[in-house]
């Protein structure tokens, strides 16, 4: 029997080897097989270079999830372009922002991102110029913007000629006021080859060639979701795509489609695990083979009842578009819960001090990563410069290695809280409260305070039925007592309806702390 690892790999690859293979198994736009979604991104590449976009260029696209950004992505991987997946949650001054910070050429955008065109100056496709700003086409109508779907009809579905490989070019999600871009270097070769060399990142996790299918779940401009649902492509497991998440549906494509890979956020777990025990009993999980999730810091009881509900079949990674850093396998993890894993090969990882002294295991300090390459933010170097100490990169994290070399993260920098002097990581307080059953959702903020420095606040989006007011707060308070040690309890306590949350399921504690603080100020002089 051939070993499937002998087969050629790889989108282009797999299209010419296997043209009916199921590339789309599912999605809004519909299904497409390998050969029919090569020709679609091959549409797409003449169309973009007949808009002057050259090797080097950038490509923007702002729409929903569905086949386009998968199009232009694959478009951009054999054209020498840089694949700019945008966030669907940008303001108009964002994407102003980060299509005049990236020189992107063309930008492709959904009719109900129409809005946002106002920020921009676009240019008519007839009239673009090298230098004269990006040439827009609309997915769907939007009055005065080119169709996507006209202008791709004029091209042929057949490989441009001069194919090269491209990149992917990544913006942090809008929570800080400037934006932060990662352009991935391009790599050289044939394109084939490249691709099929890809094949290599979901070996990492047990993806096994043509074993899927993969769950799209998560908003496909994340720039995590979009490895994955590439790498995912790259060993042939077609994909099911969702519009949007939610829990129920998830269960209900796990089963029909008998799901064996996916990419998901501890957000998504959280919901999943709300659900009502009868709605979760009714669904068989036990196709699911490997479920990577990042992005955000995973609760250690929510990942403990996926882990008894699904089985040891969840993974996690710990890095950004900065670099990849760790893994943690399934077993492993339940050895050592609450790790992020231990480093890739090729990687070393550090913990470090303010003073910038190498941190012995068990010690919490900052954690820093050395894997041999490095990154740099896009026309940024005073901003890059910032994140590096020698040859060594920080994401900004906290936290410890244990002897063994299993890494654990406390939490963000930028989050912990200083309160009489003592250090206090808000995501282990937030882990704590998201066991309540009456809480939905928390952010843990510090906010400045004339005795302490900073106090603890807890905001609270409580479940549907739980009612806000004295009683949830005593009982909160009282479930806190018995969990952490006195100096991490809220001292002031806030509900609201809802948190802002970015697609990876990270919290907007700039957002939050500021309009926490906003409205403080605002009652004190009232």
């Amino acid at each position: 029997m051939e070993n499937p690892w002998d087969t050629r790999l790889g989108f282009w690859w797999i299209a010419e080897d296997h043209p009916d293979a199921p590339a789309i198994i599912d999605s809004p736009d519909g299904p497409r097989t390998y050969a029919e979604l090569a020709g679609d991104a091959h549409q797409l590449a003449h169309l973009f270079r007949s808009l002057g976009a050259t090797a080097g260029d950038a490509v923007g696209v702002l729409a929903d999830n569905g086949n386009t950004l998968i199009e232009a992505s694959l478009a951009c991987q054999e054209t020498g372009l840089h694949f700019i997946p945008l966030n669907t949650y940008l303001t108009v001054h964002e994407l102003g922002a980060i299509m005049q910070h990236s020189g992107a050429r063309v930008l492709v955008i959904g009719e109900r991102f129409a809005p946002l065109l106002d920020g921009l100056d676009p240019v008519s496709p007839e009239t673009a110029t090298p230098g004269t700003g990006p040439s827009v086409l609309a997915i769907g109508t939007i009055p005065g913007v080119p169709s996507l779907a006209a202008a791709r009809s004029a091209h042929a579905r057949t490989p441009p000629t001069d194919r090269r490989a491209g990149g992917l070019f990544v913006y942090t999600s809008g929570t800080t006021g400037k934006p932060k871009g990662i352009r991935r270097p391009i790599p050289v070769g044939d394109v084939g080859q490249i691709a099929n060399d890809s094949a290599v990142f979901g070996r990492a996790f047990d993806f096994r060639p043509f074993d899927g299918p993969m769950l799209v779940s998560t908003g496909m401009f994340h720039g995590g979701s979009h490895s994955y649902y590439m790498g995912g492509l790259h060993m042939g497991h077609g994909l099911v795509i969702m519009a949007k998440f939610d829990p129920e549906q998830t269960l209900r494509l796990i089963e029909r489609h008998r799901i064996r890979t996916g990419y998901m956020v501890p957000t998504q777990f959280h919901r999943l695990l709300r659900l009502p025990d009868e709605v979760r009993a009714k669904y068989d999980v036990s196709s699911l083979h490997s479920i990577v999730h990042s992005a955000a810091p995973c609760p250690r009881p929510v990942k403990e009842q996926m882990m008894a509900w699904w089985g040891p079949v969840i993974w996690e990674t710990y890095g950004g578009m900065e670099g990849a850093a760790t893994i943690a396998k399934p077993h492993r993890w339940l050895e050592k819960p609450g790790t992020v894993g231990r480093a890739l090969r090729g990687v070393r990882l550090f913990v470090i001090d303010d003073d910038g002294n190498e941190l012995p295991p068990g010690e919490v300090g900052t954690i820093y990563i050395d894997n041999g390459v490095g990154f740099s933010y896009h026309d940024d170097p005073d901003q890059t410069r910032s994140a590096y100490q020698g040859k060594r990169f920080s994401l900004g994290d906290i936290g410890h290695l244990d002897p063994d070399g299993y890494l654990f993260i406390s939490d963000r920098a930028k989050d912990m809280i200083i309160t009489g002097g003592t250090n206090v990581y808000p995501a282990e307080i937030e882990g704590i409260l998201l066991e309540h059953p009456k809480v939905r959702d928390v952010a843990v903020i510090g906010v400045p305070d004339p005795d302490w420095g900073e106090t603890i606040v807890a905001i609270v989006q409580p479940t549907a039925g739980a009612e806000p007011g004295d009683a949830l707060i005593a009982e909160l308070t009282e479930f806190c007592r018995d969990r952490l040690a006195s100096y991490k309890w809220p001292r002031r306590w806030e509900f609201r309806e809802d948190l802002p949350r970015t697609e990876a399921g990270k919290l907007y504690k700039r957002k939050i702390r500021d309009e926490y603080v906003a409205a403080a100020s605002s009652q004190e002089q009232s």
